[in-house]
């Protein structure tokens, strides 16, 4: 009797056990259940807005709810996370992360009011978006060593663009004045359209942008391109060497990915990498993200962790030499 009662105590101890398990395992499974809110930290209709809403309709069709984009812009995207990062950690609240999110950890530092690292959990990358290094057509260099050169004669009289301290625009720049030696003046303008516009007009000599920002201006021949600023060289604009070809290690890119706030369960965090990296693989939406400019950047939750912890602390190396100070 006293074995009979113990073996049936034990059978409902493991039961109970494994209750909280199953239970996560099926509300992974039912998830969504309801619309899914996701957090653009930028204004509508640039290209962080277009790759969330292509993303957001795959979701939606995919897992059969509405995944709704939510643009909260300012403060260099801060407002935006810390929706996220304040939001229940259910799956309902997700953020489009991009590098700002890397760098705004040392950028503001003691200003923020979380911490990214800790706050928010990585999903998932989508893709990665080229700087070109670009120049005004009256600058006589044709490729990176001549510009070199150009600069290194003519120190503290060329004037470099970028659409504000401490965006990835700036941050591509410094580092290669960093990785060069170059005496140029940063000139920073609210927004990209400034920034091109006077770079267009020849008022400033040399800019670090955005490849779907500068590249109808690079096909008309209104700016000369030298060199894209992956690793890799660019599938839109092929020919173009890549800025480490002449300067070993350069790397700089915008990307953009999801997180969710932390504590999120780890069986939907699953669920949404998997359905990402899907997307990803899907001939006719990889189509769409590629045609941005940018290149596919899919991956583990791993993967994506350790890109932002990189980024992190390369950007964070970067703020600190240049001294760079936010607005």
């Amino acid at each position: 009797m006293l074995k009979l009662l113990r073996r049936n105590f034990l059978h409902l101890a493991a039961g109970a056990a494994a209750l909280p398990a199953v239970s996560r395992f099926a509300w992974a499974q039912a998830y969504p259940s309801r619309p899914v809110r996701v957090i653009v930290p930028f204004a509508p209709a640039g290209t962080t807005d277009i790759a969330a809403r292509l993303m957001g309709q795959w979701l939606s069709e995919r897992l059969g709810q509405p995944f709704v984009i939510e643009n909260r812009p300012g403060a260099s995207t801060t407002i935006g996370t810390e929706a996220v990062v304040r939001a229940p950690p259910d799956g309902y609240a997700l953020l489009l992360v991009t590098t700002s999110s890397a760098i705004n950890t040392t950028l503001f530092e003691s200003k923020l009011n979380y911490n990214f690292l800790h706050d928010i959990v990585p999903i998932a990358g989508i893709f990665r978006v080229p700087n070109v290094m670009v120049v005004h057509p009256s600058v006589p260099a044709k490729t990176v060593p001549e510009f070199i050169a150009y600069a290194k004669a003519n120190p503290g009289k060329i004037n470099v663009e970028s659409p504000g301290a401490g965006t990835s625009s700036h941050l591509a720049g410094e580092l290669f004045k960093l990785m060069t030696g170059l005496n140029m003046v940063h000139i920073q303008y609210r927004g990209n359209g400034p920034a091109l516009i006077d770079l267009l007009a020849g008022q400033v000599q040399v800019g670090f942008d955005t490849m779907p920002a500068s590249i109808e201006y690079i096909r008309a021949g209104k700016l000369r391109a030298l060199a894209v600023s992956t690793i890799t060289r660019s599938g839109a604009l092929p020919e173009l060497p890549t800025v480490a070809e002449f300067v070993p290690g350069y790397e700089s890119s915008g990307w953009f990915g999801f997180g969710a706030p932390s504590k999120t369960p780890a069986e939907i965090v699953d669920k949404l990498n998997q359905e990402i990296n899907a997307g990803l693989a899907d001939p006719k939406l990889r189509a769409q993200l590629t045609d941005l400019g940018g290149i596919i950047l899919s991956g583990s939750q791993v993967d994506f962790s350790a890109l932002i912890t990189d980024e992190t602390e390369k950007w964070g190396k970067v703020i600190r030499a240049a001294n760079i100070k936010a607005d």
